[in-house]
């Protein structure tokens, strides 16, 4: 960020040539700029950069600047490992601490408005806050929407014995631990944007829901948000076991040219960012449990009660797995109506011939779609009601399912020849934010949705209970189990079939 390089360094600052508005944080002063639809403060630093003696550290503080600092840019993405979710031309750099903030046009300081806190996606290794704009949502809402940048890849996510033994934290969790000092920031820092820092909402897709599941089991992150949205990842994922992981990092220090011995950690803080991203596969990625940081995976924390209980969104897309496959499964791009019944005895086994019975292929526009439905069935719609289930045991739980059969699919993945791709995994993001990786621009019909799940995340983060005036009746889930389908053109209604829709009896082995 070139401008607070500038600022930090000494050398000047910079300011806008058009006035923008003004806000002062607890580092400095900034400069934001008013567009048509809203007000947005770009790369705000939340935490020091977490370069050379900071690698594999807890975040530290943001560096204070003198002066007036246009925030007018998007920040670069943490550095990662092919950047799918980095824009064209956008920089990719270790220091990547920095959150973008929107604001509707005139808020004030005295607005107390209800802010929400995005997490992207990108398996824990890739994705940038640059993607996920929320200038539409705060001028349709009048929410407060910020979006960070947290640390990916082994960068982000590395364990090691050497670095647990550092901080009661342990180590495995650097991203979990930015996001962390990122709601630390936002409690401090968003009541001079017009927020409320007692009427947090986060949210994330994907690995970003995962990094939700994360924080609701993490003591450390209690009072630091009060309701909480999860868009397509189970709780039941995240499960890595910390002490499992430590011995990985051993090897991944050997693999990029750091010997075993004292001197292994501070030699990894010496390596070239770019050989540790070249080795990604040599360790335990995502979040770890059993440390100070999150010391039960959180499934098990929600079972037992003892998480950061706060109102829950959560839901899913119908068709979750007909983009991940093409991801983790490129073998299933050519199957064909001879070689599915194959295809599921290879995946399956045993349990091939009632899958087949389950999922047949006149169902299915195609034998890809059949085989991805009951992948994404098994491994994370039928998760998701099971995550719903054990969180409503203790706080009030609200479930969706987006089922627009008509919406885009993701920006370079066109799935076979004749297959569907619409409700695949990220396809609801297109309809909340100003999100450029959409294959093609919402319709009539589907900005109507777009609108109306705008509405109903905000009057969620608002209140605690997603329904608001003039849209369909979003039902508490509760034992008669009602999940609200989002559908195109707004027609969106509750249903009681979602279970049996997706098989979950058979797929939890009832």
């Amino acid at each position: 960020m070139a401008a607070f390089a500038l600022a930090t360094l000494g050398l000047g600052h910079a300011t806008a040539q058009d006035s923008g508005p003004l806000v002062t944080v607890d580092s400095g002063s900034l400069e934001g700029v008013a567009t048509d639809r809203a007000e947005q403060f770009l790369g705000i630093p939340y935490a020091a950069p977490p370069i050379k003696d900071l690698r594999f550290s807890p975040p530290r503080p943001a560096i204070a600047w003198t002066g007036t600092v246009a925030a007018d840019d998007l920040p670069p993405a943490c550095l990662q490992f092919e950047p799918k979710g980095a824009l064209e031309g956008q920089a990719a750099s270790e220091d990547c601490l920095y959150l973008s903030l929107y604001r509707p046009l005139g808020a004030t300081a005295s607005d107390a408005r209800p802010v929400m806190v995005y997490f992207h996606g990108g398996a824990w290794t890739q994705g940038t806050s640059a993607n996920y704009g929320g200038a539409s949502l705060v001028a349709e809402t009048g929410v407060i929407e910020i979006s960070i940048n947290y640390r990916l890849g082994a960068l982000g996510y590395l364990a090691h014995p050497e670095l647990s033994a550092e901080t009661p934290m342990g180590s495995g969790n650097y991203g979990t631990m930015d996001q962390i000092a990122a709601l630390e920031w936002v409690k401090r820092n968003v009541a001079a944007f017009g927020g409320d820092p007692d009427n947090v909402t986060i949210f994330g897709q994907s690995a970003g829901a995962g990094s939700v599941c994360a924080l609701l089991a993490a003591p450390s992150a209690a009072g630091l948000f009060h309701r909480a949205i999860l868009h397509s990842l189970p709780c039941g994922w995240v499960s890595t076991d910390l002490k499992t992981a430590e011995p990985s990092g051993v090897a991944f220090a050997e693999a990029v040219g750091c010997p075993a011995g004292a001197d292994q950690v501070a030699c990894l803080r010496g390596v070239w960012a770019g050989t540790l991203i070249a080795h990604q596969a040599d360790y335990t990625g995502g979040i770890k449990v059993g440390g100070g940081l999150i010391p039960v995976a959180p499934e098990a924390a929600i079972a037992s009660g003892e998480w950061n209980q706060v109102p829950m969104l959560v839901g899913a897309t119908r068709s979750e797995f007909k983009l991940i496959a093409m991801l983790l499964m490129p073998e299933l791009y050519g199957v064909t109506a001879e070689t599915y019944p194959d295809m599921v005895r290879k995946v399956y086994s045993d349990r091939a011939d009632a899958v087949l019975e389950l999922y047949p292929l006149a169902n299915f526009n195609s034998p890809y779609e059949a085989i991805t439905q009951a992948m994404g069935d098994e491994a994370f719609v039928c998760g998701t009601g099971a995550t719903v289930a054990k969180l409503a045991e203790w706080v009030p739980t609200y479930q969706y399912e987006f089922d627009d059969r008509t919406s885009p699919g993701l920006y370079g993945f066109d799935g076979p020849p004749g297959a569907d791709m619409s409700n695949g995994h990220s396809a609801d993001l297109q309809y909340l934010f100003d999100y450029d990786l959409g294959a093609a621009d919402l319709d009539v019909t589907q900005e109507k949705l777009a609108t109306q799940m705008m509405h109903y995340w905000a009057s969620f983060a608002a209140k605690g209970d997603p329904n608001f005036d003039g849209g369909p009746v979003w039902p508490q889930w509760t034992d008669n189990q009602q999940v609200l389908a989002l559908r195109a053109g707004g027609e969106s209604t509750p249903i009681t079939s979602f279970a049996a829709d997706h098989n979950c009896d058979f797929w939890s082995g009832n």
